[in-house]
């Protein structure tokens, strides 16, 4: 798994893609931070992530998984994927850890602008925390969705366009029904903003992340049984 996990992040850092998408989620953090923030003289920090999450994550997450596995399979490199003496459990995780890292990267860089905020006022750091927290988990549980529709597709620009539109579909949930609403994953990030730490949503995200992750490697198990 630590080969997998080594060979993916050189992928995304020995090319632009890394940095496009870090570049991308602070561009959009940036604006985000002075209007929810700077303009309104106020230091509720987390409401930057809860709308970086709803304005920007679903359009740029599938930057980092629609790849993962499409990119193999055009490539012709996903023979060798299938045919290495590594499971397909090591395989999946390695991918999934490696943008989860690049999601960790990001989410450190943001620190810079709670330090800007300290600067002039204390945030209220425990909501911060969680919000964070919440934060990653909601981006763990988008990229083992993408990473699914990845390993579906060899097309990375089909992987990329289903998985923003379901995004985009569980976000506008809510709106469409009310009865909708525990399908929405803004909806389950959301209590994380408060400051409180939810224990229910925490465990949604973490059980729709290994779903997800297990799907995926059902899908390969049976693609490599059919090869």
């Amino acid at each position: 798994m630590w080969a997998i996990l080594k060979k993916e992040c050189k992928t995304y850092f020995a090319s632009p893609i890394g940095y496009v998408f870090i570049g991308l989620f602070l561009a959009m953090f940036s604006i985000l931070f002075y209007i929810t923030t700077i303009s309104q003289g106020v230091t509720t920090f987390q409401y930057v992530f809860f709308y970086s999450a709803m304005y920007s994550l679903v359009f740029i997450i599938p930057l980092l998984t629609m790849r993962m596995f499409a990119e193999e399979r055009k490539n012709g490199t996903e023979q060798l994927l299938l045919t290495s003496p590594r499971n397909m459990i090591e395989i999946t995780l390695g991918k999934f850890l490696a943008a989860t890292l690049v999601i960790l990267i990001t989410e450190i860089f943001t620190l810079v602008y709670f330090g800007i905020l300290c600067y002039f006022k204390t945030p209220d750091i425990p909501a911060v925390a969680v919000s964070m927290l919440g934060f990653l988990l909601l981006s763990m549980a988008y990229i083992a969705f993408g990473m699914f529709i990845s390993s579906l597709t060899e097309n990375q620009i089909i992987a990329a366009v289903v998985t923003i539109a379901a995004f985009v579909l569980t976000w506008l949930a809510p709106n469409i029904s009310m009865k909708l609403v525990s399908f929405s994953l803004i909806e389950q990030f959301y209590p994380f903003v408060t400051g409180v730490f939810p224990i229910a949503e925490t465990i949604n995200l973490l059980l729709l992340t290994i779903m997800f992750i297990i799907l995926t490697i059902i899908v390969m198990k049976r693609r490599k049984l059919v090869k």
